[in-house]
């Protein structure tokens, strides 16, 4: 070997070491936003499915009974008539947090007239929602998806 071609293959290989860890880097970040756009799907599901629970709930009132449910696990058994309702079948957790802890839109006394994630990690997703959604356009973050059931001829509720 001629002393002027010494580590020229340790050069190579070190570059193409370097080359695989940059499309390995850039593949991660393509996998971190699908799953990110996938858990955004699944909160917008689990989202609308709480919505249309509460307005079925809202629904099913009979005058004198509270129109609204006092904790979530109301919808999954509602035990207001003579008859056991199940408005919604299981609970979910937050896609996005992965937790349980959901936020609250209440009515004044204190009863759920809708829910939001808890996250302030802000959505990649801003546009084409569903009619109704459209406030969710202009979020700066996850909290600010809220799916509150509003009644006719009323105004929304405090978040807590």
């Amino acid at each position: 070997m001629r002393t002027g071609e010494r580590g020229f293959g340790y050069v190579g290989i070190i570059l193409i070491v370097a080359a695989f860890g940059i499309g390995l880097a850039a593949i991660g970040e393509l996998w971190s936003t699908q799953a990110q756009r996938e858990r955004e799907a699944e909160l917008l599901l689990v989202g609308r499915a709480y919505r249309q629970a509460i307005a079925s709930y809202f629904a099913s009132t009979r005058p004198g009974t509270p129109a609204y449910p006092q904790r979530l696990e109301d919808l999954l058994e509602d035990r207001r008539g003579p008859v056991l309702r199940r408005h919604l079948r299981n609970a979910y957790a937050d896609p996005i947090t992965g937790s349980n802890d959901w936020g609250f839109v209440t009515t004044p006394d204190g009863r759920i007239r809708g829910v939001f994630s808890k996250s302030q990690r802000a959505p990649l997703k801003s546009a084409r929602f569903e009619a109704g959604e459209v406030a969710f356009e202009k979020a700066a973050s996850y909290a600010d998806w809220r799916f509150e059931h509003v009644a006719r001829n009323q105004p929304a509720g405090p978040a807590r």
